[in-house]
């Protein structure tokens, strides 16, 4: 084997996968390395244009999403939201003594900021899609 051939030394992990059938189009597709201090809060409660795929590159996220229970997302691990109407509740640093990097790739609508604050009037309208809360959170 020719050492300057490294197709055979390349090691290839699917990490995540999904079938995009809301991609807006136009797109406008971003990525971003996030990078949050311990005990960060992260962003308030927002939504996306557009779906984005994440890999937590080091530390823990508290990652919540509309109807679904908050979860813990660790370094190795990747994530997925659908964006659009979705709200993205949590997204905070989970560890009080270590920074949290992630890298996401977001498909965003052209024009639109890639993120909108949700207010507190929305919120409320909205609080019968938010998961069951853990205890103590």
């Amino acid at each position: 084997m020719d050492p300057a051939d490294n197709r055979s030394t390349s090691v290839l992990t699917m990490l995540n996968q999904r079938l995009l059938d809301s991609t807006p189009q136009p797109v406008d597709v971003m990525t971003l390395l996030v990078e949050i201090p311990p005990g960060g809060k992260g962003l308030p409660p927002h939504k996306h244009s557009g779906p984005i795929f994440g890999y937590m590159i080091e530390g823990e996220m508290l990652f919540e999403l509309e109807g679904e229970p908050e979860r813990v997302i660790r370094a190795g691990e990747a994530f997925f939201e659908p964006g659009g109407d979705v709200i993205h509740y949590q997204d905070g640093n989970n560890l009080p003594d270590a920074t949290s990097r992630f890298v996401v790739i977001m498909h965003c609508v052209p024009g639109q900021p890639m993120l909108t604050y949700v207010d507190d009037d929305e919120l409320e309208r909205r609080r019968d899609r938010r998961a069951p809360r853990q205890s103590g959170s």
